[in-house]
């Protein structure tokens, strides 16, 4: 049975006045031409009575490499389409993606064959203005782009287009 629950984190950071989240692409063949709707925030399945935001922290490194470091400002939780669950905070900070180093995971391929093949769980990662990652992200996902918006930006900053 698959987990119903993830969590992962939003890194975010400001450039000239705007902010900008760091999304990742999964890997793999099934995802190798799929653009708009297919990045997510990086995010994974939560170990049994493992904390949610420990949880996010574990696997924000796994997938990208990167460390995470707080302060981790609390976004809440989404159902994505199937029924999952994510549990989600984002933090300011910065990296390279170009230095992605993410982990691996074994997947069915082509689907129904019995033969495996090893991908990486993000192929990339890119920072995106929120105009853009509401676009490039999963459609379950924008509510935390919205959340973020929300929480870090003044009540003063005029509306980023949506």
């Amino acid at each position: 049975m698959r987990n119903k629950e993830s969590a992962g984190l939003l890194l975010y950071r400001r450039r000239e006045g705007k902010l900008e989240v760091l999304l990742g692409h999964p890997g793999g063949p099934y995802w190798a031409h799929r653009d708009d709707g297919a990045w997510s925030i990086p995010k994974g399945g939560m170990n049994p009575g493992e904390d949610a935001l420990a949880a996010a922290q574990r696997e924000f490194l796994e997938e990208t490499g990167f460390s995470p470091c707080g302060p981790y400002l609390p976004l809440g939780q989404i159902v994505q389409r199937g029924g999952k669950v994510v549990h989600a905070w984002a933090f300011e900070g910065d990296c390279d993606p170009d230095a992605l180093q993410s982990i691996t995971t074994t997947t069915e391929w082509p689907p129904r064959s019995g033969r495996t093949i090893t991908v990486p769980e993000l192929d990339r990662v890119r920072f995106f203005s929120l105009r853009e990652g509401r676009l490039a992200i999963n459609v379950a996902q924008v509510e935390l782009l919205d959340r973020l918006e929300a929480r870090v930006l003044p009540a003063d900053h005029p509306p980023i287009d949506h």
